[in-house]
């Protein structure tokens, strides 16, 4: 733990980096504004939080080690991705983003944090950073609450940052051609994450 500060940097910059969770993040914010995309957050927090215990146990070490619980758990998170694209590709059909019809903010919640909790990668991330950071000759359990309950919070403040420019371009976004070119990129983007998430090795 007397690298506190470097996992934060660390995890921050991996917060930041483009992925599902950013996509999601920025479609809920333009399609919902700034507090729309609060539950989409909390939920990526959440799962990203549970990633991290399942890491902490056995299941992450079967994922880890067995061929098929990774392949399993891979192309379920793959099929995922490529449905959240199709629907994100298909969301201008009838009307611009902003009139699609709104899921409840329980729906978004729950359908960030299964985004996280179907991406095998996120154990691995846990599993091979966590180590580092950890003091074997101090209470295990009492760091990586700390650890996990500051991804958490990271999670929150990054992805808060992403909604809120996403909010101040929502009035260009939400025009016809913002909106049809939102809902494209969205789409792509997020098949295109499954194809890799499909395509990857442990």
């Amino acid at each position: 733990m007397n690298s506190y500060g470097l996992f934060v940097l660390f995890a921050t910059l991996t917060i930041l980096s483009p992925g599902p969770g950013v996509v999601l993040t920025l479609s809920n914010a333009v399609r919902h504004g700034w507090r729309g995309a609060v539950p989409g957050i909390l939920g990526i927090a959440s799962g990203a939080f549970v990633v991290a215990a399942i890491s902490a146990t056995s299941v992450g070490l079967i994922l880890s080690t067995s061929a098929n619980a990774f392949t399993a758990l891979k192309y379920a998170g793959a099929a995922y991705l490529l449905y959240l694209g199709y629907k994100s590709w298909r969301s201008d059909r009838s009307s611009t983003l902003l009139e699609t019809r709104p899921s409840s903010p329980g729906y978004r919640f729950l359908e960030a944090a299964s985004m996280q909790l179907l991406n095998p990668k996120a154990v691995f991330f846990f599993l091979a950073v966590f180590p580092q950071f950890i003091d074997t000759s101090a209470h295990f359990y009492a760091q990586f609450f700390k650890l996990v309950a500051s991804y958490a919070v990271l999670v929150i403040l990054v992805h808060g940052g992403y909604a809120l420019l996403a909010n101040a371009a929502k009035g260009w976004l939400s025009s016809p051609k913002g909106s049809w070119l939102t809902a494209k990129v969205s789409g792509v983007t997020f098949a295109g994450f499954g194809v890799l998430m499909a395509s990857a090795s442990r």
